[in-house]
C-alpha cells in the first residue's frame, strides 16, 4: 500500500506501478462494467433531451425542423439525430437564450473573456453546482490528491470558470483552499512556504515560471511540502511536464473542460495513463467525429470531440463541438477505472495554420522542440506575409548552458533547429534564437502564436 502522508507518494506510485493504495472518488461509476456505463449514459440522454426540448426554445425549433421528438432517442447512437451546437449559437443567444430555468434558480454566471466577440455566458443552478464540485473532485482524487490536502489556487478568480470550479471541487473533497489568485509570483512562493501547501492549480506554463523565480530566489524545491500540481487552461506538452517535475520533485495532471459544457472536470488525468485522461462519462456522452463532414470516425481515431452533457440543468448544451482534436478509447486503465480515456488535447481545428499550402499546428513545434537539448519549452511562433508569400518565425528559449560565444556555433545550432522543424512540419520556417527569459511569461493561457498575415 502507498503511503499518502508522505512528499512525492503519488509520483511513487505511478513509478511503481502500484496504484492499489490510491483512493478512487465514485468507485461505483468510475470501475463499473461498461455496460453499467452505457446504461447509465442512456437513462441520462434521455431526460436530457426532453428536458432540453420542453424548456428551450433554439432546441425545440431545430429538433422540429429536423422530424426529431425526445421519443425518438432509443440508443445512445440516436443521439446523432439532434443538432449539434456550436460557440455561435451561444454568442446568437447571448446571454439567455439557451436557459432552460428562471433565473432566480441560476447560483452562478461565467463567461468567457468574449475577446473575439460577444463572450459566452453559462449558469448554474445548485443541481449543476454539485454535478460540477463532484466532477472535479473525482479529477483531483485522480491525481493524487486527498482529504486535508493544503489546496493553492493560481488562477484567478473571475468569470473565468476555472478558479471557481477547482475551488469548490477541491472543497468537496476535503482540501483547504488558499485562494492566492493569479500574479504576485514571489507572494506565491511564499505562501507554499508559510502555508505548508501540497497542491499547486495553475496553467502549466506559470507553474514552470513559479519554478524559476524560487530558484532564482534559492527556494529549494526538493525539500519543500508541495507534492502535486493540478494543470489547466492550456495543452501542457510532455517536455513541459517532464521539467516541472524534475525540477519542482512534484508530481503534475492534467485536466479538461471548456466553459460551454461546465467548465473544467470534463475529463482528468490518472496516475498510470499520462499521455489519457478519464473522461466522466455518467455526466458527459462523448462523440469523436470528422471535422469536415461530422460524421463518426473509427473507435480510437483521432478526430473532433464533440460532448453532451447529461447533467446539465440551467443551460442544457446537445452535440457541442469542441473544436478540440482527440481520440478514445476504452480499454480498463492500470488504475482500475472503467470510465473511457481521451487523448490529451495537443491542437484544435481552428489552431491550424496553413503556411503556403502547408498544414502546421502549434503542437508539432512543441513535439519537436521537447527533443532538443538546450531549449526551454517557451516558444512563440509569428506568421507574415509582408513579402507576398507566408513567412513563419519560430522564435525559440535557450537555456543558459546553450550559449556560447562563437558566433558559427549559434548559427549551426539555430541551423539544426530549423531543419529538424522543416523535416517535422515539411516547410521551411526562420529560427530565433532568444535569451533566457526572453520569452514573455504569463499567469494566464500562454500565447504561442501571432498572426501577422494581411487578409
Amino acid at each position: 500500500m502507498v503511503d499518502l502522508t508522505v512528499k512525492g507518494a503519488a509520483l511513487a506510485a505511478a513509478a511503481a506501478g502500484d496504484f492499489s493504495g490510491l483512493p478512487v472518488y465514485a468507485p461505483d461509476v468510475e470501475c463499473a462494467p461498461r455496460e453499467r456505463i452505457r446504461a447509465i449514459q442512456l437513462e441520462k440522454l434521455k431526460a436530457q433531451v426532453a428536458w432540453t426540448y420542453g424548456r428551450v426554445a433554439w432546441y425545440r425549433e431545430r429538433m422540429d425542423a429536423l422530424g426529431v421528438a425526445p421519443g425518438d432517442i432509443r440508443t445512445l447512437e440516436d443521439v446523432r439525430k439532434l443538432p449539434f451546437t456550436d460557440k455561435g449559437v451561444l454568442r446568437e443567444t447571448f446571454p439567455y437564450g439557451l436557459f432552460a430555468v428562471p433565473l432566480s434558480e441560476v447560483k452562478e454566471l461565467h463567461a468567457s473573456s468574449g475577446t473575439t466577440g460577444k463572450p459566452i455566458v453559462v449558469g448554474y443552478n445548485a443541481h449543476d453546482m454539485d454535478v460540477w464540485s463532484d466532477c472535479i473532485a473525482r479529477l483531483a482524487q485522480m491525481a493524487g490528491v486527498v482529504p486535508g490536502d493544503r489546496a493553492q489556487m493560481a488562477f484567478g478568480y473571475g468569470m473565468f470558470t476555472g478558479g471557481f470550479g477547482l475551488h469548490y471541487g477541491l472543497m468537496k473533497l476535503g482540501c483547504m483552499m488558499i485562494p492566492a489568485g493569479s500574479g504576485n509570483t514571489e507572494r506565491h512562493i511564499a505562501m507554499i512556504e508559510d502555508y505548508g501547501t501540497t497542491v499547486l492549480i495553475a496553467t502549466p506554463s506559470y507553474a514552470l515560471h513559479v519554478c524559476e523565480v524560487g530558484e532564482r530566489l534559492g527556494f529549494d524545491w526538493e525539500a519543500s511540502t508541495l507534492r502535486v500540481g493540478l494543470f489547466g487552461g492550456e495543452p501542457c506538452p510532455p517536455g513541459l511536464k517532464a521539467e516541472i517535475e524534475r525540477r519542482m520533485h512534484i508530481v503534475c495532471t492534467d485536466n479538461y473542460g471548456l466553459t460551454e459544457v461546465m467548465g473544467p472536470g470534463v475529463s482528468g488525468e490518472c496516475l498510470a495513463s499520462r499521455d489519457m485522461q478519464h473522461i466522466a462519462e455518467d455526466h458527459f456522452l462523448w462523440e469523436v467525429v470528422d471535422p469536415e463532414t461530422g460524421e463518426p470516425v473509427p473507435e480510437g481515431e483521432v478526430g473532433e470531440l464533440v460532448l453532451t452533457p447529461l447533467d446539465k440543468q440551467a443551460i442544457p448544451v446537445l452535440r457541442y463541438r469542441t473544436h478540440d482534436l482527440t481520440r478514445v478509447v476504452r480499454e480498463p486503465c492500470a488504475c482500475g477505472r472503467t470510465t473511457a480515456r481521451m487523448q490529451k488535447v495537443r491542437s484544435r481545428c481552428d489552431d491550424m495554420l496553413i503556411i503556403r499550402g502547408t498544414n502546421v499546428f502549434p503542437s508539432q513545434v512543441e513535439d519537436v522542440l521537447a527533443g532538443i537539448e538546450g531549449v526551454t519549452p517557451h516558444y512563440r511562433i509569428v506568421v507574415d506575409n509582408e513579402t507576398g508569400l507566408d513567412r513563419m518565425s519560430v522564435h525559440v528559449e535557450l537555456k543558459p548552458e546553450a550559449f556560447s560565444d562563437s558566433y558559427a556555433e549559434m548559427d549551426a545550432f539555430r541551423a539544426s533547429i530549423a531543419e529538424k522543424l522543416k523535416g517535422v512540419l515539411l516547410v521551411g520556417v526562420q529560427v530565433k534564437l532568444v535569451e533566457p527569459g526572453g520569452i514573455e511569461r504569463t499567469t494566464g493561457k500562454a500565447k504561442h502564436v501571432e498572426d501577422l498575415r494581411r487578409k
